[in-house]
């Protein structure tokens, strides 16, 4: 499609806005969690890394960086095993109502996390389960399957059937033809999915608040907890830094990964 000079510089400039819009309130508080002052104001004042050492030395953060690590890995570890079953199911066998299973794997990540939140907490009560780690894994990895799921089931159709016919027609068992053929070519889906699973459970905040126990604060917790208290405000804004890094970089190498090429199979002996 030809563009001319004049429609490239108007959109280069409109796509630059929108990225000023989208990173300019993470880079503001960034920058306000090196300030010397103690509340938004404008322009920042001064540089210090105060706020960084009180938040690493403060026990409420450290303790729900802690609980957001640990349900993120289980959340991830869960979706790593169902996602990767049902992009199995669905990528290799056809079966009548398909299409409603692969809607109803998909779905939660299309829910507003609030309906999804009610619906999980409703569903608990009426079994008569209690609020607690378990339930918060459960939740986070409703949304979190659907991540693997997808990852998995589109490098599964890429690839090439007769691989693995091959495999069998020269004698290898299904778990050897899973372990040299059809694993080495979706590892990297696999390692971004669990990625992407990880960072999405990690600032996960609307479902945690519905399916979270009573006394266990995951970090984006305790940033909503802390936000209007204005002693906690230069750590509020440590803590809400240290959350979007620890969000880009698995995104990052996710995407580093998709985009790399496919990996090849390894040779059986």
């Amino acid at each position: 499609m030809y563009l001319s000079q004049r429609a490239r510089v108007l959109f280069r400039i409109f796509a630059a806005l929108v990225l000023f819009v989208l990173y300019f309130p993470l880079v503001y508080v960034a920058r306000l969690s090196v300030n010397t002052g103690v509340n938004y104001v404008w322009p920042p004042k001064g540089w210090t890394l105060e706020w960084w050492d009180a938040a690493i030395h403060a026990p409420g953060p450290r303790e729900a960086l802690l609980h957001s690590i640990q349900t993120a890995l289980w959340a991830t570890s869960l979706a790593l095993l169902l996602g990767t079953l049902a992009a199995f199911a669905l990528s290799r066998h056809r079966f009548f109502g398909q299409g409603s299973v692969s809607l109803a794997i998909v779905l939660p990540i299309a829910l507003p996390g609030i309906v999804t939140g009610i619906a999980l907490l409703s569903a608990f009560q009426r079994v008569g389960i209690e609020l607690s780690l378990t339930t918060l894994v459960i939740a986070h990895a409703t949304f979190c399957v659907v991540i693997v799921y997808n990852n998995v089931g589109a490098r599964m159709r890429r690839m090439q059937g007769n691989l693995e016919e091959a495999s069998a027609d020269l004698g290898a068992d299904g778990l050897q033809t899973f372990r040299y053929v059809t694993f080495p070519l979706m590892r990297s889906a696999l390692l971004a999915g669990g990625l992407l699973a990880f960072a999405l459970s990690f600032d996960e905040i609307v479902v945690t608040t519905f399916t979270v126990g009573a006394g266990y604060k995951t970090l984006p917790i305790w940033f909503a907890e802390n936000f209007a208290r204005p002693n906690a405000i230069p750590i509020v804004n440590v803590v809400a830094t240290f959350v979007v890094i620890v969000s880009i970089i698995p995104v990052y190498f996710a995407q580093r990964l998709v985009d790399s090429p496919h990996e090849t199979a390894e040779t059986a002996p």
